[in-house]
């Protein structure tokens, strides 16, 4: 090896030993070898050091363009990080600005959160009212090109940056769908993503909905924010929390939310190699709603920090999970900076729910599964007793629970949304189940005659 070529591996073996913890102060260019690695508990074997700087060098001399150094240890480390896990990676200056806007709950795009299938980009979850919902992206779609490009071998961070562009401007797509024989086309035009995290409306009288799109920083105040301004308006008797398609966020945000409504004890906790990485967040003690019962929504596009919240409220029988199994990444990440315009985004803990339960790979399964459908009436009009010549009017009053037919909206929600229609339903019979006047006043026993049939 010429004296050169020797140099810079040399280089490239002096750093990684020092990462290592084995490096000499007084070592420059040269490696000492006196010493084997291997006889070191846990350090990286000399062999395999030096085959990284020989495979360093046949890139640096003999690929057809000329890359420099500093752009392949780059690489390296980039390549690193994205062989542990999918959710570990190396952070340019513009990528951790990037991070930290998302958190901060505006950024421009397409407005979906996306992660790794294979050698492509999955969709995990779209951001309510962004570009991407209006377009039609689903969950679970698959991005196979951006812009012609195929994103095969893409990092995620590639992707991000294709997709990222200015106001305005359109993006083609081709999506794969589960269930579709063929790929197809989307064209999305970029927007300012301002991303809502909360919303809240009553669905029926006493009943509220409250909306979580995503957890970033400021979701827990948003979220009692809204809490507050339903309670201002009517008591009440049901809520459903709707997190289906939430990709996640912020930890503690999530923790927040959860704390609303448990009265005190675990949240969850975390659990990894690192002291730093065992931490256990509690609830305070209060319960916004005073004990009125709650229906939690997921899907496949519940991820992270929303199966926290569903997990939390399950395991502490604070909830009816409702929907279908959630995404399953049940891993903590932490942003290490590395220099003043670099950081990792590395993978350092599992968290558990109140029991114990490992979300990583698992997801949250509901404890009664409504799967997304369209739902057609098959009932006929029939005839009722009302219908008959000469029936008797009635003299008691209408009884509160009305037999007849549902009001407009409440039919309109079964028919557009039928999981959000099934939780309100299992809220309400809750209530009509609950504890009531066990000593009625006595009420004459007659005979029941049997309506007549034809």
């Amino acid at each position: 090896m010429k004296r050169s070529q020797l140099i810079a591996c040399s280089t490239i073996l002096c750093a990684l030993l020092m990462a290592n913890g084995h490096a000499d102060e007084d070592m420059a260019t040269d490696v000492d070898v006196s010493e084997s690695a291997e006889e070191k508990e846990g350090a990286l074997p000399l062999q395999e050091l030096q085959t990284f700087a020989d495979v360093f060098h046949q890139i640096r001399s003999g690929y057809v363009e000329e890359v420099d150094d500093s752009t392949l240890f780059e690489f390296a480390v980039r390549g690193m990080l994205e062989g542990l896990d999918p959710h570990s990676a190396y952070l340019t200056k513009e990528a951790y600005s990037d991070l930290q806007t998302t958190t901060d709950g505006e950024f421009s795009g397409l407005g979906i959160e996306i992660g790794r299938r294979g050698s492509y980009i999955e969709i995990i979850a779209p951001i309510d009212g962004s570009p991407a919902v209006e377009a039609g992206l689903q969950a679970g779609d698959v991005i196979l090109k951006l812009d012609g490009q195929s994103v095969k071998g893409m990092t995620i961070d590639e992707a991000v940056t294709i997709m990222r562009g200015p106001v305005g401007s359109p993006i083609n797509l081709e999506i794969g769908r589960p269930g579709n024989s063929e790929p197809f086309e989307v064209t999305i035009v970029r927007d300012a993503i301002k991303v809502a995290s909360v919303r809240s409306r009553f669905l029926a009288p006493g009943y509220g909905y409250l909306r979580i799109a995503q957890f970033g920083r400021p979701t827990g105040d948003e979220a009692r924010a809204a809490l507050d301004k339903l309670m201002a308006v009517s008591e009440i008797d049901g809520l459903v929390i709707d997190l289906r398609n939430n990709p996640g966020g912020v930890l503690g945000a999530s923790v927040a939310v959860s704390d609303l409504f448990i009265d005190g004890g675990l949240v969850v906790y975390t659990e990894g190699r690192h002291p730093s990485a065992q931490e256990r967040y509690q609830a305070t003690a209060g319960d916004q709603l005073a004990g009125a019962p709650i229906v939690v929504l997921i899907n496949g596009g519940s991820a992270s920090a929303s199966e926290i919240v569903a997990g939390a409220l399950q395991d502490t029988g604070r909830a009816v999970v409702m929907g279908t199994r959630s995404f399953g990444k049940g891993s903590v990440q932490t942003v290490l900076p590395v220099s003043e315009t670099r950081a990792v985004k590395l993978t350092t803990a599992r968290y558990f729910t109140p029991q114990g339960r490992s979300i990583q790979a698992e997801g949250i399964v509901p404890d009664i599964v409504v799967e997304r459908a369209k739902i057609t009436s098959m009932e006929a009009r029939q005839i009722k007793e009302s219908d008959l010549q000469g029936s008797l009017d009635g003299t008691s009053e209408a009884n509160p629970q009305d037999l007849g037919s549902e009001s407009e909206a409440l039919t309109s929600l079964r028919e557009n949304d039928n999981q959000l229609y099934e939780a309100l339903t299992l809220l309400r019979g809750v209530n009509l189940l609950a504890p009531r006047d066990r000593n009625p006043s006595p009420v004459p026993v007659t005979t029941a005659e049997p309506a007549p049939s034809e």
